[in-house]
Order: structure tokens, then sequence, then C-alpha cells
């Protein structure tokens, strides 16, 4: 035993020596590049190459986090956020109107004494809940530590059992979120609302990984914030900091390849522009296009081949694709009893019996009955909005749909797929619809204009390969502790980085993650610490620390 403890030694110093060690490489945070927040664009000019996001809200990014900290930097301060109420989530179990409402109360403690006068008799299993969820969240800084240190290493801790030993996170990344939740509680109306959250990572209960649910549910305790302006602030920020760089943006130039040299590093993308291509060359390729992408469609086919890329793309499958409905309504969002808390409507009590029964239905049956629905309010959650567009509001729904039932007119043009596409597609809006007027009754006549979206949608629009929204499934094998480490920026091209979601996690903040790795990878520097830095040195920590 005693062996073990002097190679865990040695092992925990070569870590620290890759996240503590110098570079020569240029610091992004070398200084806090914060200004005054400007006037909120709304000249449809300026803005009009500004793709807007499909983010519904953010956790963790409260005033002076570590996220929105980075976030500052990578703004200049200019992106603003709003808090959602104090109910910042809603679980609706049945029809609306007839179900039971559950409510999810922003803060650590108003979240664990909303679930006790809910759920009066059920006081241990909520406190044992939050108290996993807790221990096992504080590890998801392990999952940046070992995309970051050699790959046998991250073998030897996981197959010792070391890594199990000291992180909690990895210790339950085997266990589904189904079974952890029927250990805590029989009684089934909790173990949804303890499960209800699963539609923001795309995997159902009984394929999550608990470690990943206890993420989720710990990033939003403390409540949600939606971007002041929409989503597309995001963007509109982050442009003038990448051309001050010297970087360009396009719009309507689809990458069609990368660009491989005669020695077989990545040198640039080929452009399409019209009807011709254009070779952007250059000495560093990082693509956001997703593992699928990137390894199946832009690589030269002789490459897709390599071992490593097709060991990586044995790992991972594709995630859930979505069907989305936008609503334009005439009323404001008093008018009209709206509210930004978001609602996770759910039909049955058993939440992967639903679901899979839903999955695998045909897709007539599946229109009919769909067991899950998301709806929010994107106007209402804006304070901006009402100035912005008076007498106005807007719905946005989600449910999940199979890419097989549309797969059928995967190559028939956009807006041109025919007549039994557009009833498919229809006949589900009607049945969410539906739910929706029993949520929002006065939405009855007010309905101005509804928009829909396919998987097939999402795969013109966005490029996703079978329709999903959060990239490669966030399966439990996915996070295993050998998983996590080979899904790393680097990949066996050299010259070529993977960033985004399929590095780290999904959503902004995923993606986000997954950027600082990459860009910690290309420099050879540990942004994390140099970030933390800029971080506990601000003015601002330092006057808290005062307080």
């Amino acid at each position: 035993m005693w062996l073990y403890w002097i190679l865990l030694v040695l092992l925990l110093l070569v870590v620290l020596r890759r996240l503590l060690g110098g570079s020569s490489s240029p610091n992004p945070f070398s200084a806090d590049c914060r200004r005054p927040p400007a006037p909120l664009v709304t000249d449809k000019d300026v803005r009009k190459k500004v793709i807007k996001q499909g983010i519904h809200y953010i956790g963790e990014i409260g005033e002076r986090s570590l996220m929105r900290f980075l976030v500052d930097q990578l703004t200049e301060g200019q992106l603003q956020w709003s808090k959602m109420p104090s109910v910042f989530d809603a679980v609706v179990l049945g029809e609306p109107g007839n179900g039971k409402k559950y409510h999810l109360y922003s803060g650590k403690e108003e979240y664990v004494e909303g679930l006790k006068k809910q759920f009066p008799d059920e006081a241990v299993a909520i406190e044992k809940f939050v108290g996993l969820v807790k221990r096992v969240a504080q590890g998801r800084t392990h999952m940046a530590i070992l995309k970051t240190v050699p790959v046998p290493l991250v073998k030897f801790l996981s197959r010792t059992g070391l890594l199990a030993w000291f992180s909690p996170f990895f210790n339950m990344t085997s266990r589904s979120l189904t079974d952890v939740i029927s250990e805590l509680t029989t009684n089934e109306e909790l173990r949804v609302v303890f499960s209800y959250i699963f539609p923001t990572y795309g995997v159902l209960p009984a394929s999550a990984s608990f470690s990943l649910h206890a993420i989720l549910v710990n990033h939003y305790m403390k409540g949600g914030w939606y971007p002041r302006g929409g989503p597309s602030e995001i963007a509109f920020h982050t442009i003038p900091v990448i051309k001050q760089a010297g970087g360009a943006v396009l719009t309507k130039a689809p990458v069609q390849s990368i660009l491989l040299n005669a020695d077989g590093k990545a040198c640039g993308v080929s452009v399409q522009k019209g009807q011709d291509l254009v070779n952007v060359f250059a000495p560093i390729v990082i693509s956001d296009a997703g593992i699928f992408n990137t390894y199946e469609r832009l690589l030269p086919a002789e490459i897709r081949t390599l071992p490593d890329i097709q060991a990586q793309l044995r790992m991972v499958d594709h995630g859930i694709s979505w069907l989305s409905v936008f609503i334009g309504l005439n009323g404001s969002k008093e008018e009209l009893g709206l509210e930004g808390t978001n609602y996770f409507i759910y039909s049955h009590q058993n939440l992967d019996e639903a679901m899979n029964c839903f999955l695998t239905a045909s897709r007539e049956e599946a229109a009919e009955n769909i067991p899950m629905i998301f709806v929010t309010s994107p106007s209402s959650k804006d304070p901006t909005w009402k100035e912005r567009y008076p007498g106005k509001s807007t719905l946005c729904v989600m449910a999940f749909a199979q890419y097989e039932w549309f797969e059928e007119w995967k190559e028939e043009m956009v807006q041109k797929r025919g007549a039994e596409y557009e009833s498919l597609k229809n006949a589900m809006v009607e049945s969410i619809l539906k739910t929706v007027l029993k949520l929002y009754p006065r939405l009855e006549d007010k309905i101005e204009c509804i928009s829909s979206g396919s998987p097939l949608t999402n795969q013109h629009y966005i490029a996703a390969p079978k329709g999903e929204l959060y990239g490669a499934a966030h399966s439990i094998s996915r996070l295993q502790a050998e998983a996590t480490a080979a899904l790393r920026p680097q990949t066996c091209v050299p010259n070529l980085y993977l960033t985004g979601q399929d590095v780290y996690l999904c959503g902004f903040m995923g993606a986000l993650q997954g950027a600082v790795l990459c860009a910690s990878a290309v420099l050879q520097r540990n942004l994390y610490t140099d970030m933390l830095w800029l971080w506990k040195n601000s003015p601002a920590n330092n006057s808290k620390k005062k307080d």
C-alpha cells in the first residue's frame, strides 16, 4: 500500500508542475480589460451580422463570481446580465392547470427550504440530495485537470482506483441519475423534481451520469441569469475583441474542408464564397464544428481513418435532437400573464418510461403524445424588451425529437421539403400548443406568428449532423476518466485543435471551458492559473476581502 502512496505523491508533483509551470507565450489575462458598459445598441444595421444564440439561462454568473469575471474579460465588461425571478424553474406534473406544480428557488438556502416546504416529509432525502450534489459538483475541476495531464497518467490513476478515491466526481460518474435518486427517496414526485433538469444536457435519467447531473443542479442553485438585451449580445460584444486582436469574423462563409500541407499538418481552411472556394491559410486551425463534423466531414478522407481519430469517435455518440417552436405574441407580459420562470412540463411521473415510449414510437404516434416540453419566455426575462418592442412578447418551446422521424427529407431544400414533412412538423406543433395554452390561457387569440424547426432545421442552420443541440451525447461512457482525458483540445493532426462543447461539456459555460482549455493548449500555458491570479487581485475582490 505504501508504494501506492509514494506513486501518488510523485504523480501529484508531476500534475502540479504541469498545471503551474510557466510559459513564454503571451498571457491573455495579464490585465483587467473591463470598461464601463456602453448603452445597448439597437441599430439593426449595426447588428445584422450577429447570430442569435439559443440560450435560455445561465447559472453561476452573479457579480464577483469567477465565471462572470471570465465573461467580462472576453467582452470587456460590456455584456450585462439580468437576474431571473426567485422561482427560476418550475416543474409541472400532468396537465397545466390541473396537475401539480413545484418551484425551484434561487439561493442555496432558499433552494433547500423551498423543496422542504413542498415536500415536508422528505427533509432527510432533500438534505442528502443537495449534500451529494455539492460534494460531487466540486470535482468538476478534475475534468479540466485530466484534459491537461498525460493520458497514461490518467489511465494509471483510473485503473488503480486512486482517482475515484480522491475525486467524488469520478467516483460517481458510473452511477446513473435514476439509480442514485431511487436510493434517496420512494416519493415519485420528488424523484421527478430531483431529476427535472435532465433536458438541459439531453440524456434520459437512466442513462445520465449523476456526476453530470450534479454539475447542472449546482450550476443553477443560486438561480439563473439572462443576457440583458438577449443572447445575441454575447456575440455582439465578443466580435470587437476578436477584431482588436487582429482577427476577423465571417458570416455566410461555410468551411468546406481543413487544409493539410505535405507534412500532414493543418495549415488553413477552404471556405465557400458564393460559388467559389477560397483557401485561408493559418499556422493554427481551431475547430468549433464538433468532433463529428471535424473528423468525419472536414478532414481529408485518408486522415479520417487514422487509429487515433477512430478511437476518439468510438468514445462518443450523437446527442439527441430537438424540435423548437418560436411564438410571437400580441401583448405585454403583464397582459398575457407571462413570467420569466422556465417551465419543465412532464405528462408522467416515470420520466424514463415516458420518454422511452415516446422516442421509440412511430413519428405519427409521437406527435400526439409528447411527454416533456420546455417553455420559456425570452421577452419576459429581458428588462430591455418592453422598451424595444412595446406591446409584444415571445415564447420559445422545446421538445425532444428523433432525427430518424425526419431523415427521409434530409436531401430536400430548406423550406421546400413538401407537404408530408410540414404535416408531421405541424402535428407536433399543434400538440405542443395545446399544452402551452393550458399553461398560459390568456394567449388564446394573441398568437401573431409561429415558426418551428425540426432536427433537419438544426442540421441546416447550425450544421448539427443529426440535429443535436448539445454536440456529442453526454453519456455515462463519455464521462469516464479515460474518455474525459482523451477528448481534449489537441488532436493527432499537428496544428489542429478542438474547442467547444465536445471538449468539455454542453451549454454556454461548458463550451466556454472548452475554449479556455483549447487556448491553454495552443499557448502552452495554464490560463486558469492566469485568470485566477487576475481575478483574486482585481479591485472588486480586494474590496470584498476588506468588507
